[in-house]
């Protein structure tokens, strides 16, 4: 079983997930099967038909969120601030724009929030170099370079 790079806030936010899935969602759609049984003939009743395929959709997603959780390991709150590693906020500079990214697993990235997975080329080259360090990573028009200004 591999491990899952998560924050506190991500692993916070996948059990607030299956807490909804468990205790609203599931309600909700068992309520909207039992409304489109009355409806009769549920061979030709698309109402059913949609509700099934939701409840399906809701388990598998329920499913997926416990094996995730399972699976998850806290990456935030380390103490050693020398070297860039997964769950840190980097401030980097790219000629003369300055960006701040936290480095995060691959299921919390979000790169219009400042959080890039520790699985991309940016981040690769960013892990386990220190404050002063000038790194090179590959984009699509080629190797481009950056600086790391500060790691907290």
């Amino acid at each position: 079983m591999t491990e899952l790079l998560l924050t506190k806030v991500g692993l916070e936010k996948l059990q607030t997930e299956l807490k909804d899935l468990k205790e609203n969602k599931r309600k909700e759609i068992r309520e909207r099967i039992k409304t489109a049984k009355e409806y009769g003939d549920l061979s030709e009743n698309s109402e059913y038909q949609d509700a099934k395929d939701q409840q399906a959709f809701i388990e598998g997603r329920i499913r997926e969120l416990e094996e995730m959780i399972k699976r998850a390991k806290i990456v935030n709150g380390k103490k050693d601030l020398s070297k860039v590693d997964v769950g840190d906020k980097v401030t980097i500079k790219f000629n003369d724009d300055k960006e701040t990214y936290q480095i995060v697993g691959a299921t919390e990235s979000d790169p219009s929030a400042g959080k890039i997975s520790a699985e991309s080329p940016i981040a690769q080259a960013l892990l386990g170099c220190q404050v002063g360090e000038t790194v090179q990573f590959p984009t699509p028009d080629g190797k481009m370079g950056c600086k790391i200004l500060k790691i907290e």
